[in-house]
């Protein structure tokens, strides 16, 4: 059985906030209801939806031309986040999304939401790591992160 749904977050390989989707019972049941990524389909919901929609839709033609020069600047040089690690270069733990968010917040000047930074591997080691960064539908930036160990951070 199929079970109708709306998107409340955005759900890789499945949609963004607000899709209505068709998925399995037990996906919902099991993985999208616990985690609050989707809602059950009602009319009312689906009214409120075209209502959000529309005004996305006004907000968002205004700001393609800022994703487009934010995604120019956020390619322009490297985040660098200084974290706590080993003598190999390993990391105590991993580089989050709220990090890179807040790098880019300390370099650029410019908030973005840290469900929207993606990584194509999670980030444990010292180096250069790439991330990709959805600014807008269809415009993504990709964006270099620079780890460096933290002053005093190598024990032995």
């Amino acid at each position: 059985m199929t079970t109708k749904l709306i998107l409340t977050n955005e759900v890789t390989g499945l949609g963004t906030a607000g899709d209505v989707v068709d998925v399995k019972d037990g996906y919902a049941r099991n993985f999208l209801f616990p985690r609050g990524l989707a809602t059950p389909w009602t009319k009312g919901g689906q009214r409120q939806l075209d209502q959000i929609r529309a005004a996305r839709g006004k907000r968002a033609i205004a700001n393609i031309e800022d994703a487009k020069s934010l995604k120019a600047s956020l390619e322009s040089k490297p985040v660098v986040i200084s974290e706590r690690a080993g003598q190999n270069g390993r990391l105590f733990g991993a580089v989050s999304s709220k990090e890179v968010a807040e790098g880019v917040k300390e370099i650029f000047g410019k908030d973005i939401d840290r469900r929207a930074v993606e990584f194509v591997t999670p980030i444990r080691a010292l180096g250069e790591h790439k991330a990709t960064v959805r600014l807008h539908e269809d415009i993504f930036a990709n964006l270099l992160v620079q780890v460096v160990a933290a002053k005093g951070a190598v024990k032995a």
